[in-house]
């Protein structure tokens, strides 16, 4: 698939999907407070990616479902995604997302965590009606996941942790079971069989993965502009991503010593980012989390063989489209 078709398949799906989310927030008003609605629209309707509810809507059709509701499951994936934006804000002290003022900057801290909260439950009942247990079960998991993989990212962050495996545990946890329990939910959703659903899960690891090592390069070499955020969070936090994982690996023992200062104390690391970087590019740590990325992008297409279908074959090439977009995305 063409990029150019890529991008308006893409935009479609999401204008649709935030349609659907804009309805849900109007039936709320007179039921919740008005200032939850605004906080809500504000918080889910200023831009975005889109693209774990779009991974529902697409592993659902490619598994022969076309109902309309299932733009509803979708909305779940994004609350979800939402209420991890928030509480992340807050815990980040990010005065920014997606280039506007973050939810806790503009409507407090109190306000973040309650919508965040809300959300939440709110992802919950619609998966449960739609998808029932099974897909609950997927869907609290990822949940779960999510919170383990913050709390493993912050231990690797205070050990100075350059286990590549323990990376991929908390990148997994950070972003990966998200997208691949979207794949997976879209599947039952859709009446997937068991191989389909295994294939549909194992595409959205792949995918998570890339998607998680972009970020990571982003947090380097991205522009605010485009990214909606500053260069060198990661950094300024002390979290170990995997370029910086791949140059301590490979760094001789002056330099290793060098980005070991670095990274221990917070003032050091707010004056250290141009040399962290030179450091990283002398040791190839961006070329070899770019390759890292590309392998796990092949690896979800080739999980995508089982669908061989002429009937799914719009919705296969607009996952592999997908899968190879998000290795050149600039945000």
């Amino acid at each position: 698939m063409e990029k150019q078709q890529l991008m308006a398949a893409i935009v479609a799906e999401s204008q649709t999907i935030d349609t659907v989310i804009g309805d849900d927030i109007d039936r709320l008003q007179g039921t919740v407070d008005p200032l939850l609605t605004e906080v809500l629209r504000y918080g889910l309707l200023q831009g975005g990616k889109r693209v774990r509810p779009l991974l529902v809507v697409l592993a659902a059709r490619i598994c022969g479902c076309n109902s309309r509701d299932v733009y509803s499951l979708a909305t779940a994936f994004e609350y979800l995604h939402a209420a991890t934006l928030f509480h992340d804000d807050v815990i980040d002290n990010a005065d920014t997302r997606r280039g506007h003022p973050s939810v806790y900057k503009k409507f407090g801290i109190i306000s973040a965590i309650l919508a965040g909260d809300f959300l939440h439950a709110r992802s919950m009942e619609i998966v449960g009606k739609l998808v029932g247990d099974e897909g609950l079960r997927v869907f609290c998991g990822a949940t779960a996941g999510m919170v383990d993989g913050e709390f493993m990212q912050l231990r690797n962050a205070s050990q100075l942790n350059l286990s590549e495996l323990d990376y991929y545990d908390a990148i997994m946890g950070k972003t990966g079971v998200l997208i691949a329990a979207s794949c997976e939910v879209g599947a039952i959703y859709g009446g997937a069989s068991p191989e389909q659903r295994m294939a549909l899960r194992d595409y959205g690891v792949g995918l998570g993965c890339a998607f998680q090592m972009v970020d990571d390069l982003l947090d380097y070499n991205g522009d605010q502009v485009n990214t909606g955020k500053a260069v060198g969070n990661d950094l300024a936090e002390g979290k170990m991503t995997l370029p910086l994982i791949i140059a301590l690996s490979r760094a001789d023992q002056a330099d290793k010593e060098e980005l070991e200062k670095i990274i221990a104390s917070p003032e050091h690391r707010e004056a250290g980012f141009d040399k962290v970087h030179r450091l990283i590019v002398k040791y190839d740590g961006f070329t070899e989390t770019r390759h890292r990325a590309e392998e796990a992008v092949a690896k979800a297409v080739k999980a995508l063989e089982i669908f061989g279908d002429e009937t799914a074959s719009a919705e296969k090439d607009v996952l592999i489209g997908l899968a190879y977009y998000v290795l050149s995305r600039n945000k």
